[in-house]
């Protein structure tokens, strides 16, 4: 059974008519839940990525400028 109060209205659906929209509801927010964990999971193999080449990278170029920089006296 579901309840749907508008403006002082009140509106039962009974039967499969219920049904029917509970489980429209639950396809729909289990469709939404996935698309939301497989961008985020996008969002985190694209930082895992980025962060696998840049680090790296960044160890590297700091390397040869310790090697390049003037020694104080």
């Amino acid at each position: 059974m579901i309840v749907i109060t508008r403006n002082g209205k009140t509106t039962v659906i009974t039967g499969w008519r219920a049904w029917l929209i509970s489980a429209a509801a639950f396809v729909g927010l289990t469709a939404l839940l996935f698309l939301i964990v497989f961008l985020m999971a996008g969002v985190a193999v694209t930082v895992g990525a980025v962060l696998l080449i840049v680090v790296p990278v960044a160890i590297g170029v700091a390397l040869i400028a310790s090697v390049f920089r003037p020694r104080a006296p």
